[in-house]
């Protein structure tokens, strides 16, 4: 186009002719046209290099949330439709009943034979020019009666033009903590769910309804920092408010449940995180980040929680990969639970009198991954989760309080990006099992259609 303004602008009639002075105040012309342009050009390909330094590195494949300062960098898309589907087929040395406690995650595999982990429908799209929608709905079948279970797992939507690097979180969604908490089941590297997130947000994961504002901060590298509010109440608040529902299944401390409602701000889940990344070579990467919540609990009217963490990853994969093959990735998270619990008075039965008492729980899971071949993968897991703080009845005998630890080795092979398959075995040892100590082997299938991202470690 530039080109042929240029001749448009030359190609005048020859029929008339031209002065010195003529000419000179065309060559100006045509200089201050070039320059206009250089300078567009300049202005263009600063926006491509500010998205490219504030794109979130997040790896994974499934929702991928989208920074403040990147988000007018997608395409507008009026709607995205995609189906999940995770399968499991497997055994144990413990029992169906066992394995409900054991493997104590929503989606884990739980029971000897097979197990319709999750079904999960996606649609995701341009709401307008300024907000993108989002929603995943997950269908699955109770692995012990057979009923079809249908969860709405998140609605949401996110600001795409706001200024100064934010971003607005609104609707039902995972809270942001850590590195697991925020993912969908199909978008993790093991088929099951850690110990200390089961422990600590409960069997389907932490979410709520509330907001997120995110900041992503101006530095040399990439930081964001999120503050989120959410409900305390429901059964995926398990360390907060939950509901009478979820106590009768797994009481924290096997303490009884006290029904209260929302008086002020204080009555809500709180949210802070940190999250930066670095490139430390052109071949590796790290991520840093810090998570802390505080929200009351269901233990009575002075009931309170806090829970920290931290979480890294270090990622390896050479500049001349072949399809993103080979890589590292080694992954960590630590956990902290403080559960403050209220007195409890039974007026009627004075020997069921609970004193007021902070229970503690601990917690990591530790990781690595390594693709040493195209479509192929194999890992390591260790887990470990211990407390202080006695259950009512003993910590020993509590299955989401006592001493855990678990090892669990992964194979993983994807033939393409839509389909993959993964044996994983687990080693448990918990103070609550009769003889201390459990073996589980599960074969875990995938596939996916629909509009999504590629499958990537």
């Amino acid at each position: 186009m530039r080109i042929f303004l240029c001749l448009l602008f030359l190609l005048i009639p020859f029929s008339k002719s031209f002065g010195a002075d003529d000419i000179e105040q065309r060559v100006k012309t045509l200089e201050d046209f070039s320059k206009t342009q250089q300078k567009t050009i300049e202005e263009q390909q600063g926006v491509i290099d500010e998205l490219k330094k504030s794109q979130r590195p997040d790896e994974g494949y499934g929702r991928q949330k989208t920074t403040a300062a990147g988000a007018s960098a997608g395409n507008l898309r009026l709607i995205d439709i995609s189906m999940d589907a995770l399968f499991a087929a497997g055994g144990s040395t413990e029992d169906d009943e066992e394995l409900e406690r054991l493997q104590g995650g929503g989606h884990d595999p739980r029971k000897r034979g097979f197990t319709v982990q999750n079904i999960e429908l996606s649609l995701t799209g341009a709401i307008d020019p300024y907000l993108k929608g989002e929603s995943h709905i997950v269908l699955f079948l109770d692995p012990i009666t057979g009923e079809t279970l249908i969860e709405l797992e998140e609605v949401f939507m996110t600001t795409q033009s706001l200024p100064y690097g934010l971003q607005l979180e609104s609707g039902h969604f995972f809270t942001e903590f850590g590195r697991l908490n925020p993912k969908h089941p199909h978008q993790w590297h093991w088929q099951d769910q850690p110990v200390i997130n089961t422990r600590l947000f409960g069997p389907d994961g932490m979410r709520g309804s509330g907001f997120r504002l995110g900041w992503l901060m101006p530095f040399s590298w990439f930081s964001e920092f999120n503050l989120g509010i959410q409900n305390a109440n429901g059964e995926t608040m398990a360390s907060f408010m939950a509901n009478e529902e979820f106590f009768d299944e797994r009481p924290i401390g096997n303490r009884p449940f006290v029904d209260r409602g929302v008086k002020n701000l204080k009555d809500l889940v709180h949210l802070a995180r940190l999250d930066n990344s670095w490139d430390l070579t052109d071949d590796v990467t790290m991520k840093l980040g810090f998570s802390g919540l505080y929200g009351p609990n269901a233990t009575g009217a002075d009931g309170e929680t806090y829970i920290y963490g931290s979480d890294l990853v270090v990622k390896w994969r050479p500049a001349d990969n072949v399809r993103g093959w080979p890589f590292l990735v080694f992954e960590s998270e630590v956990m902290k639970r403080d559960y403050k619990a209220a007195a409890f008075f039974n007026y009627s039965n004075p020997s069921n009198n609970l004193p007021a008492e902070t229970l503690k729980d601990l917690g990591l899971y530790t990781q690595l991954l390594y693709g040493f071949t195209p479509r192929w993968a194999a890992g390591l897991r260790y887990e470990y989760a211990t407390g202080s703080g006695e259950s009512v009845g003993g910590r020993d005998s509590d299955p989401f309080r006592d001493d855990r630890s678990r090892i669990s080795p992964l194979l993983t092979w994807m033939p393409t990006e839509f389909s993959r398959f993964r044996i994983q075995y687990n080693y448990d040892r918990a103070d609550h099992l009769p003889d201390k100590e459990a073996h589980s082997a599960w074969l875990g299938v995938e596939f996916m259609y629909g509009a999504h991202a590629t499958h990537s470690f």
